[in-house]
């Protein structure tokens, strides 16, 4: 499962999940976008179904791709510990969790983190000055840990936002579907259709 807001979902994404499926040869790789974080609010105010929309328009041509509801349709705040241990009832024959190196550094502010650290394997994608050395050290020691080998995917989704609201170009940053979308529906205070990068 890879967990998210995808405030926008963009390429990074994409690459991460491919790199995962074709380095640890998972089955296929279950999106699940947040519904109601607990840590903060959705920037921008961004609901939960126009995310989701989202990473299905972008993963609809990835047949090993797929996206789940199960946090979009969940009342009140969503927490990881739980998503996990319901992916685990749904796919028993195993669940790993794909998470970026700077979000997987902040683990211990995550409720229940030390049973989410043993719940399931963590496949995870390095980023720009994170120290993936530290993740052989307590407390992530508890963990089983893979890091993915790739290059840190610059690209972030508040650099995409940025530009949106910028009137900058993302050529290249989202998958064209996702930007025809975030156009069409004026996401992030960006120009309609046919304006803009």
């Amino acid at each position: 499962m890879f967990g998210g807001t995808f405030n926008p979902i963009h390429v990074g994404h994409l690459r991460v999940a491919e790199e995962a499926l074709r380095q640890f040869e998972l089955r296929e790789v279950v999106f699940v976008p947040t519904g109601h974080p607990p840590h903060r609010p959705v920037a921008d105010g961004v609901p939960a179904e126009d995310r989701y929309t989202m990473v299905r328009l972008a993963t609809a041509d990835y047949p090993q791709f797929s996206v789940s509801r199960f946090e979009v349709d969940r009342p009140g705040p969503c927490y990881t510990v739980d998503t996990v241990a319901a992916m685990k009832e749904i796919y028993p024959h195993g669940v790993a969790f794909i998470v970026g190196a700077d979000i997987f550094a902040r683990i211990h502010t995550w409720r229940d983190w030390p049973r989410l650290l043993r719940s399931c394997p963590f496949i995870v994608a390095p980023r720009p000055a994170t120290d993936i050395g530290s993740f052989s050290r307590p407390p992530f020691d508890q963990a089983e840990v893979h890091l993915l080998q790739m290059p840190p995917i610059p690209v972030s989704s508040s650099e995409v936002r940025r530009r949106y609201r910028s009137g900058l170009s993302t050529t290249g940053m989202v998958p064209p579907a996702v930007d025809r979308w975030i156009r069409d529906h004026r996401l992030y205070g960006v120009a309609p259709s046919g304006a803009g990068g």
